[in-house]
């Protein structure tokens, strides 16, 4: 039982840093028929569900690794703050790095809005999810 819930857990972190590796490398290479610097609609709505996966992948990740129910909405806010950092710190790198892509602060509001959204359904589900996450650690 011990082994499955390392593995579930050592799967899940593996998940969560592939996403944040795609992603990063997704917003620095030079993209198709993508245009910069305008506001596009649907380029936002790629940020706020980019950002809300990577939101989710971490947070499910820390609670797979047994975190105290003390501390859920405390990683929470951790993870959501360090993923706002991360979206802005990807803007930067977009303007520093690149002579094709522009920082955009619609990207970074497009960002902050789907973590937001997750944390609101993290906070809106936590009983339900702290029940699960122990039902979880009960089978393994």
């Amino acid at each position: 039982m011990l082994i499955k819930k390392f593995l579930v857990t050592k799967i899940a972190l593996f998940v969560a840093c592939f996403y944040t590796i795609l992603l990063t490398v997704s917003s620095l290479v030079k993209l198709g028929k993508i245009s910069v610097g305008s506001f596009s609609p649907t380029d936002k709505l790629l940020h706020l569900g980019a950002y809300f996966g990577l939101l989710v992948l971490w947070k499910v990740y820390f609670m797979l690794k047994n975190e105290p129910k003390s501390t859920y909405k405390n990683n929470l806010f951790k993870i959501a703050g360090l993923a706002a950092l991360f979206g802005m710190l990807i803007e930067l790198l977009q303007g520093v790095l690149t002579s094709y892509r522009e920082p955009d602060w619609f990207d970074i509001l497009a960002n902050t809005a789907g973590i937001l959204l997750a944390v609101i359904i993290f906070l809106f589900f936590e009983k339900s999810l702290k029940r699960l996450n122990s039902k979880i650690n009960l089978v393994f």
